[in-house]
């Protein structure tokens, strides 16, 4: 098996699983783009089998620490592995995140299931060719009745050289279907809708949030779909108002308020135009969620999106009436909970607001965390009270 040689004091040897160009000592056995290869130390010693993509700033991802080939008997066995945490985890309605890549030992492999249907998304080189075998290993694990879809629109694959690709894989697609999530029904689109159908990371964080909106004015920024403002109207809200900048999102929710006859409000408006407009004319919200998109895809643009950040904070806490709450959440690995936490006290300050801290989210269990791989962990949020001052 070709393979690579890995320098010392690279991020392998402190528990991480990939390998960086800028690592490697050197290649052997000349290794090709999408192969399986071997590693090992600067003394010869084996660390494990890794997939090799030379033209990705991640040359190799390892997936196991023993000799390992990518076959079909592989794939299934990851699988069954996969589901059986989601069980031990309490999740037995299908509905969650079944593969989330390296933290289900498939780097770049991310499996979301809606009963019956299955989205897929090989986002690395090595997987994305091996797509067939995986969508026969479901096949083995679920049945031949499941639907697959294919949603590999996502931008990082160009990364690793690869062109968007979406469609049915397997199993009859009869179009958009009807869901429901903790109690509200919910119609998704997985071949045409956002991301893989919707945002199953922050179901806890909907139902989390939603028991503290009993009576209040609620404003949902990045809506989305609408999770936060229709679990927020469920709950017993006065008033819910969500705003996102795109008009499909403002559409589907108010097509799912409609759809559970629930009283929400929906703008399409920039979120930092609306929130500076809305101080202009003096609004103000007892609850405010703040859960936009990524502000940065990589460590360089980290202090620009951090500003970014900032400002939605300070134009939020300057609505938020007093005992008001903010519920604030990034979804960027390159920004880590402590920058996170730092930054919205920072808008704190300059906006002359005392927070107290009442709660702390991140993603559903069912897209675990790996310790030693930091970008595992993604999603991070805070609830906190403005409590005006003493």
């Amino acid at each position: 098996m070709p393979g690579l040689v890995i320098k010392p004091r690279s991020r392998i040897f402190h528990g991480h699983d990939w390998v960086y160009s800028s690592e490697v000592q050197k290649a052997f056995g000349n290794p090709e783009p999408g192969d399986v290869i071997s590693l090992k130390d600067f003394k010869d010693r084996p660390l494990g089998t890794a997939i090799y993509n030379p033209e990705s700033q991640i040359v190799a991802r390892r997936f196991s620490r023993r000799k390992q080939e990518l076959d079909a008997a592989f794939y299934v066995r990851r699988l069954e592995r996969a589901q059986k945490l989601r069980e031990s985890l309490g999740f037995t309605e299908p509905l969650y995140r079944l593969v989330w890549s390296e933290a289900d030992g498939l780097p770049g492999v991310v499996i979301d299931r809606y009963g019956n249907h299955f989205v897929l998304q090989t986002l690395t080189l090595a997987m994305d060719r091996r797509k067939a075998l995986i969508v026969e290993a479901m096949q083995t694990c679920f049945g031949d009745e499941i639907v697959v879809v294919e949603r590999n629109d996502s931008a990082i694959r160009k990364a690793e050289g690869l062109e968007p690709s979406t469609g049915v894989m397997a199993g009859q697609w009869n179009g958009p279907f009807e869901i429901e999530v903790n109690g509200l029904k919910q119609e998704i689109d997985l071949i045409e809708g956002q991301k893989t159908g919707i945002y199953l990371d922050q179901l806890d964080n909907y139902a989390s949030v939603a028991r503290l909106a009993k009576g209040k004015r609620v404003l949902d920024c990045f809506c989305n779909q609408g999770g936060f403002a229709l679990h927020a109207a469920k709950a017993g809200a006065a008033s819910v108002l969500a705003v996102d900048i795109s008009a499909g999102a403002v559409a589907a929710t108010l097509e799912n308020a409609a759809r559970n006859e629930l009283a929400v409000e929906a703008e399409e408006a920039n979120v930092f135009d609306f929130l500076k407009e809305a101080e202009t004319a003096g609004r103000e919200f007892d609850l405010i969620v703040l859960d936009p998109p990524s502000f940065t895809k990589s460590r360089k643009s980290v202090s620009g999106a951090m500003r970014g950040y900032k400002e939605i904070h300070l134009r939020a806490l300057k609505l938020l009436t007093r005992e008001g709450i903010l519920s604030t959440y990034s979804c960027s690995h390159h920004i880590n909970e402590k920058e996170f936490f730092g930054m919205v006290c920072d808008a704190s300050v300059d906006a002359k607001r005392t927070l107290r801290l009442i709660d702390r989210h991140s993603q559903r269990r069912d897209h675990p965390i790996i310790a030693t791989i930091p970008e595992t962990h993604y999603l991070k949020g805070f609830t906190f009270q403005n409590v005006g001052g003493f």
